[in-house]
């Protein structure tokens, strides 16, 4: 037959898809601290105003607020039917990653 136990027919490994975003939550987190680090650096070694200093540490913190979720994300995929992201997640997430390289951006123009 057609279906999908038919002979030669590829058969879907249930824990890759997991395993992948699992991987993409660590490669996005691990972009993310570079990204803080940079910020932090550049601010660190320029020796700016005080609102730079603050717009590094708001950037830390917006980094440890992700990292919180991903870690929560990559725990909610251990078990073996994950269910979906949920929408405060994804938003969180979204204005997480937004955020970061708007504060670089106020640093570096400032």
């Amino acid at each position: 037959g057609d279906g999908p136990h038919a002979v030669g027919a590829a058969v879907r490994d249930p824990a890759a898809q997991p395993e992948r975003t699992r991987m993409a939550w660590r490669r996005t987190t691990l972009a993310f601290a570079a990204v803080v680090a940079l910020l932090a650096r550049g601010t660190l070694h320029d020796g700016g105003p005080p609102r730079q200093y603050a717009l590094a540490a708001l950037g830390a913190l917006v980094w440890l607020v992700f990292l919180g979720l991903a870690h929560r994300r990559i725990r909610a995929l251990d078990v073996p039917r994950p269910g979906p992201l949920g929408m405060r997640t994804a938003y969180a997430a979204a204005v997480c990653t937004l955020a970061v390289p708007i504060f670089g951006v106020v640093v570096w123009l400032w």
